[in-house]
């Protein structure tokens, strides 16, 4: 029999506990509620990208369906994400130009900008020498941002980016120049470029997101593309362990001859490194230069696909949208 000292002790313990209600739990819980909402959405949408862009054909016929002049100093972008109404746009400001290779100065940017354009929020990236962010992605959670020296085979920091705060917390520093990044989060792996996508370099992460193998030399975990008709610029996940990737490379048609600048898409399996689908993109921008050169993004819609693309650097940096229905 309990004594009625310790019945008193039990209902003045069971008063004083107060547990948390079931809508304070869910207030408290509530941006993680969306951000697994918007990640189960993003997943169920990345195999329809998948296989809609392997329906695409070098005729496919994009269809320009809008254009937006950015209302904010652009500098030189370099890779961009949407998430929900919302773009996220990493960007270079070069201060001092480069001399005989010295690296040079600037600033990194990440900006966030609406679909008219008009700048939402913006941060600074980088530390002396690393300047240079590359192409981005975003996983349902993070934005993963490299910031490089601008020239080839120096140092990197990778970031990743909170999109609701536009905080960043460093995960790493890299003995190369990293490019472009990508999370593959079905093999919960991180993926990087080199300058001009010509080595490609993977980390295992652990369940907090921290590279587990990060001291391990470069060359033991570097990878040749054996893809040479572009250099990617911009990637980001797809899902089935893949990645996709814009690029462009400059080609003459004689040794003296004019220089023609082709931009294209690149499917890339991340298992070997390989890619599984080329498709050359045959738009350009008024000035000429190709959609992928830098950033892009593409999403899914009921007849095909949606393409954003910012080409152009400083006052000519505008926001193309284009769409390709998939028969």
């Amino acid at each position: 029999m309990v004594g009625k000292n310790e019945n008193k002790a039990a209902t003045k313990k069971s008063q004083t506990t107060n547990p948390m209600t079931t809508k304070q739990w869910i207030v408290k819980h509530y941006w993680l509620f969306i951000a697994l909402f918007f990640y189960s959405f993003l997943l169920r949408a990345q195999p329809k990208i998948a296989d809609k862009i392997r329906q695409l054909r070098s005729d496919t016929q994009w269809n320009l369906v809008g254009s937006v002049r950015l209302q904010f100093p652009g500098f030189h972008p370099q890779g961009m994400v949407k998430i929900g109404d919302y773009f996220y746009l990493s960007s270079v400001e070069v201060t001092q130009k480069r001399q005989n290779n010295d690296g040079g100065a600037g600033i990194g940017h990440l900006f966030k900008f609406d679909s008219t354009g008009k700048l939402l929020a913006q941060m600074t990236l980088g530390e002396g020498l690393m300047y240079h962010p590359g192409g981005i992605d975003y996983d349902g959670q993070f934005i993963w941002i490299p910031v490089a020296e601008y020239r080839p085979n120096s140092r990197s920091i990778i970031y990743k980016v909170d999109p609701k705060t536009m905080k960043a917390a460093e995960v790493m520093r890299v003995d190369e120049h990293l490019g472009a990044i990508v999370h593959n989060t079905d093999a919960h792996t991180l993926h990087a470029a080199s300058w001009g996508a010509r080595n490609f370099y993977r980390w295992s992460l652990d369940t907090e997101g921290k590279p587990k193998n990060k001291s391990i030399s470069l060359s033991q975990i570097r990878t040749e593309n054996p893809s040479f008709y572009i250099d990617y610029q911009d990637c980001h996940y797809i899902g089935r362990q893949q990645m996709l990737c814009g690029g462009l490379r400059n080609y003459k048609s004689a040794t003296n001859g004019a220089i023609f600048r082709l931009g294209g898409l690149e499917i890339v399996n991340l298992v070997d490194n390989r890619p599984i689908f080329q498709l050359p993109l045959l738009l350009w921008s008024p000035t000429g230069t190709p959609m992928t050169n830098n950033p892009f993004w593409i999403e899914p819609t009921e007849k095909g696909l949606r393409a954003y693309f910012v080409p152009d650097d400083d006052a000519a940096a505008t926001l193309w949208v284009y769409e390709a229905t998939i028969k």
